[in-house]
């Protein structure tokens, strides 16, 4: 009789311990407001703080080139000239005069239109970079978009799958009651079950991490609330890792922005020749004399000579060369950066989709029944708690997984998608 009423005092107090324990830990509610991801990919091309900085740089860039295919300002030139440091003698001498000169300088034909083509390279090469941008950008968001949807499906689970440690903890309290197992079982599903509460708080706070980051994307206020994120359409790779990588190298912006580098290097080694040969400045002028003299009229034409060609103009060329190979060097590194990324994040796919499956026609069903079966048979005192407990926890962890290899595969899908420019949403 004693031990039955030390037995319920100590099944009334764990109980307690739970309630209280419960109170303690459980914070916001796991269900909110679901979030649009095509709005956050819409608020991130509209308003992302380093795209808008990269578009006003495109705009920048395209305002050089009109101005590197123009001609240097022309030079006015005014000054008096007199015959004597004691008296004015304008109009009383043949030598007072006042000048005036007007001069243009042409480059040598062919320098202007590349440095056109140079600027014009280089603001191609903007353009295909604040493309490449927009892509990181909206393969960014997608991946947050996931990593968040995941948590929160962390967080279902978890909080769903508690009650399956109340009932083993049920099982083992009555037990204990009954004097058929220690009170060590009790406590082995107690502790199980506030460290699903850990998880919970530590997943939590990740949500926080995870909208800010998002948050910091789609340019507003790091601590303004999202809503939950739904699974959304389910991506898929409907071509082979050789189609996606040729895709890649015609549509990749990165790819496009260094072959324009090129095209500016090229144009680059040809300017650097044309430094070899002079411009040509011309000059109109008019000398006013007045009085018994008549005024005069001058047009000369002049020419920069090249002669130190050795220390200016052959390096220059050897320069540009150099740059033309290190801009060919980069185009080979980033197709070979491509397409090594691209069968990196297609083997992360293909195994994720393969481990889903895996999940969900054999390892959660099966885990479910061993749970089960488990739970039944330590009720008859078959089996012991902790192999129930280790079946319960293989069954969580089965279902978690299934979800993080979901996520990560639309996550793998969508870095392929910066590449190729199939961002699905």
């Amino acid at each position: 009789m004693e031990h039955r009423t030390d037995s319920g005092n100590r099944s009334t107090f764990l109980k307690v311990l739970y309630i209280l324990a419960i109170a303690l830990f459980v914070g916001f509610p796991v269900h909110a407001e679901e979030m649009d991801l095509k709005w956050l990919i819409d608020e991130a091309l509209r308003n992302n703080r380093e795209m808008l900085a990269a578009q006003s740089r495109v705009g920048a860039f395209a305002y050089k080139v009109p101005q590197a295919g123009s001609l240097p300002d022309p030079m006015f030139t005014f000054g008096y000239q007199n015959d004597t440091a004691s008296s004015y003698t304008y109009g009383q001498s043949p030598d007072s005069k006042w000048m005036f000169e007007l001069s243009q300088t042409f480059p040598f034909a062919g320098k202007r239109g590349l440095k056109e083509d140079m600027a014009r390279a280089d603001a191609e090469s903007q353009k295909a970079s604040y493309e490449a941008l927009q892509r990181r950008v909206i393969s960014k968001v997608i991946e947050n978009y996931y990593e968040l949807f995941f948590v929160y499906k962390s967080l279902d689970i978890i909080g769903e799958r508690k009650s399956l440690f109340s009932s083993m903890e049920e099982s083992a309290l009555a037990r204990y009651s009954s004097g058929m197992a220690s009170q060590q079982d009790a406590i082995m599903a107690q502790a199980e079950k506030y460290m699903l509460l850990e998880k919970e708080e530590m997943l939590r706070q990740k949500i926080q991490t995870l909208e800010g980051m998002l948050n910091l994307a789609v340019g507003r206020d790091t601590s303004l609330p999202l809503g939950r994120p739904s699974a959304g359409r389910e991506a898929r790779l409907e071509e082979t890792l050789g189609e996606l990588v040729k895709k890649a190298y015609d549509r990749s912006p990165e790819i496009r922005a260094k072959e324009k580098m090129i095209a500016g290097a090229e144009a680059k080694v040809n300017m650097s020749k044309k430094e070899y040969f002079p411009d040509v400045t011309l000059n109109a002028g008019t000398e006013q004399r007045r009085g018994d003299f008549t005024d005069m009229y001058k047009l000369t034409a002049s020419i920069n000579l090249p002669v130190f060609f050795s220390s200016k103009q052959e390096p220059a060329v050897r320069e540009a060369q150099a740059q033309l190979l290190e801009a060919k060097h980069d185009l080979e590194a980033i197709k070979l950066m491509i397409s090594s990324s691209i069968r990196e994040n297609y083997a992360m796919a293909a195994s994720a989709q393969r481990l889903m499956e895996l999940y969900r026609n054999a390892l959660i069903p099966k885990s479910t029944q061993d749970y089960q079966a488990a739970l039944a048979a330590y009720s008859t005192g078959k089996v012991d708690a902790l192999t129930v407990v280790t079946r319960l926890k293989a069954f969580i962890d089965f279902e978690v997984l299934y979800w993080n290899q979901f996520s990560e595969r639309q996550k793998a899908i969508a870095r392929i998608g910066a590449y190729t420019g199939d961002l699905a949403e």
